[in-house]
């Protein structure tokens, strides 16, 4: 079968000598996470790209914070990847004495006619 890209993080496959994304339900999955967790400036060539959520943690928890967070994961989602639907974010284990962050993000893609649900831990 073929491949659409390398999957992230790197792992040795006897197949393909690297793990691989085949279908473009985990391309566009990776991609997001990506955009979610790549700091602004941090990309080559556009400086505006990423949500930076790691950014967040050090900031006083509350629902300002999550608020911020919520929108700037929309205004990036609809700026770099409008093929896909944000239906919902949601925030778990929020400990801002650990300095932990869940995220859970349900999202569709209308062109493929696909929901998947997006979990990152920060």
């Amino acid at each position: 079968m073929s491949s659409l890209g390398v999957a992230l993080p790197l792992v040795i496959d006897d197949a393909d000598g690297f793990r691989m994304n085949k279908d473009i339900r985990s391309v566009a999955k990776q991609n997001l996470k990506m955009l979610i967790l790549t700091n602004p400036g941090e990309r080559v060539m556009d400086p505006n790209f990423g949500v930076g959520v790691r950014t967040y943690l050090f900031e006083n928890f509350g629902q300002d914070t999550m608020s911020k967070i919520d929108t700037k994961i929309r205004e990036q989602v609809k700026t770099y990847m409008p093929a896909i639907q944000l239906q919902r974010i949601s925030f778990s284990n929020t400990d801002p004495d650990n300095n932990y962050l869940g995220i859970a993000i349900i999202y569709s893609i209308p062109g493929l006619g696909t929901k998947d649900l997006l979990e990152i831990t920060t």
